[in-house]
C-alpha cells in the first residue's frame, strides 16, 4: 500500500514537471506592427517564413496593422504589442508623454534622404497653384496622424518658411493608402506620399511635387523596430531567434537577385501588377540597413526636431532607450 502511494506521488510528480515544462516549451508570442504594405517589414516578412528557422519552435508571429505609429503606443502601453515600427516622432512621444520608459529601439526599419537612395515626396495639385511652400498659407494640409514621421516632417518644413499650424494652415488627418484621392480630390492642398502610394500613376499625372523630405530633416532615422525592456529581458533568447530569423528574411528581399520574387509577392500583398515594383528594394526605395542597424545619431537629430515642435518637453537621449545587443548577437550566427 505504502509502495502504491510513493508510485502514485512519483507519477503525479512527474505529471507536473511535463506540464510544466510543455508550459515553458510554449513559443512566445510576438505581434509586429505596420503601416504601409510592402513599405513596412511587417507587412511582407511572412510570405517568406519558410526562412525562418525558428518560427514555429520558439516564437510565432502575428502582423497587425496601424493607420499610424501614434496608435501603436497605446497598444504597446496595453501589452497589445511586442515589436512595434515606431517612428523617430512616436518613439519620443511615447517615451515621454506616455510614459514608456522602458521602450527600447531594437533596429532599423528604413532611412530617409541616405544620399543614392530615395527621399520621401510631399505633393500639391498641378492645378493649385502652389508653387512654393510660402504658397500654402491658408491652406489644407493631409496628415496620417499628428505627431507622426510624416506629419513632423510637413510641419518641420511649413516652420522653415513661417508657416504655422491653426494660424496659417489647418490639418486634416486621413490614411496613408487614401492620400492620392485626398490630393486629388482637393480635400487637401498638400499630402504625404509614402512608398508605395507615391509612385501611384494618376498621382505623378496630376500631382507635382512640392519638396522632399530631405530638404527638411535630411538623413532621417525614419522608422524603427521597439520592444519594451521588461519583454526583452523575459524572453531574451526567443527574441535573438527573432532576430536571427528577421535578418535572414530582410536580407533575402535586399537581395537583388531575387527582384522578380520580390514583385510577385508585393503584387499579391497589394494587389497591384508587379511591374509597379521595379523600385522595391533597389536605390529608388529608402535606404535598409541589411544588418538592421538603425541610424543612432540621425535619430537623436529627429528626436531633437520633434521636440522642438512642441510635441515633448524634455530632452531625449535615444542611446539610453536603445538596446542593439539583440541583432548584434544574431547577425553573428549568420556570419
Amino acid at each position: 500500500m505504502r509502495f502504491l502511494k510513493f508510485a502514485l506521488a512519483g507519477a503525479c510528480a512527474f505529471g507536473l514537471f511535463g506540464l510544466t515544462s510543455a508550459i515553458a516549451a510554449e513559443p512566445v508570442k510576438i505581434r509586429m506592427s505596420w503601416v504601409a504594405p510592402v513599405a513596412n517589414w511587417a507587412s511582407i516578412v511572412l510570405e517568406k517564413k519558410d526562412l525562418a528557422k525558428h518560427m514555429g519552435k520558439s516564437y510565432t508571429v502575428e502582423s497587425v496593422r496601424y493607420q499610424g505609429t501614434p496608435q501603436m503606443i497605446t497598444a504597446i502601453a496595453n501589452n497589445e504589442l511586442e515589436v512595434s515600427n515606431l517612428a523617430y516622432s512616436s518613439l519620443a512621444i511615447a517615451i515621454e508623454n506616455a510614459g514608456l520608459d522602458d521602450i527600447r529601439v531594437i533596429a532599423d526599419e528604413f532611412q530617409d534622404g541616405v544620399p543614392g537612395y530615395y527621399t520621401q515626396e510631399y505633393f500639391v495639385r498641378k492645378d493649385s497653384g502652389i508653387e512654393k511652400v510660402e504658397d500654402l498659407k491658408g491652406k489644407v494640409i493631409g496628415t496620417n496622424a499628428g505627431g507622426s514621421a510624416v506629419d513632423i516632417v510637413m510641419r518641420a518644413m511649413l516652420r522653415k518658411h513661417g508657416l504655422e499650424e491653426k494660424r496659417d494652415y489647418t490639418m486634416v488627418e486621413s490614411p496613408l493608402p487614401a492620400m492620392p484621392a485626398v490630393l486629388l480630390e482637393k480635400k487637401a492642398d498638400l499630402v504625404p506620399a509614402v512608398l508605395p502610394f507615391a509612385f501611384n500613376p494618376k498621382l505623378r499625372e496630376e500631382g507635382k511635387v512640392l519638396f522632399k523630405q530631405n530638404e527638411a530633416l535630411g538623413v532621417t532615422q525614419m522608422i524603427v523596430w521597439t520592444a519594451r525592456k521588461s519583454f526583452i529581458d523575459k524572453n531574451r533568447a526567443a527574441m535573438v531567434d527573432f532576430m536571427e530569423d528577421m535578418l535572414r528574411i530582410t536580407r533575402w528581399f535586399l537581395d537583388p537577385k531575387n527582384h522578380d520574387e520580390v514583385a510577385q509577392i508585393a503584387s499579391r500583398i497589394t494587389k497591384a501588377p508587379p511591374e509597379r515594383f521595379g523600385w522595391l528594394f533597389t536605390k529608388q526605395d529608402t535606404y535598409r540597413d541589411p544588418n538592421l542597424l538603425p541610424n543612432l545619431e540621425a535619430l537623436q537629430r529627429n528626436v531633437d526636431v520633434t521636440r522642438e515642435l512642441g510635441f515633448v518637453k524634455n530632452k531625449i537621449d535615444v542611446k539610453k532607450y536603445s538596446d542593439l545587443s539583440l541583432v548584434q548577437e544574431a547577425a553573428k550566427r549568420l556570419q
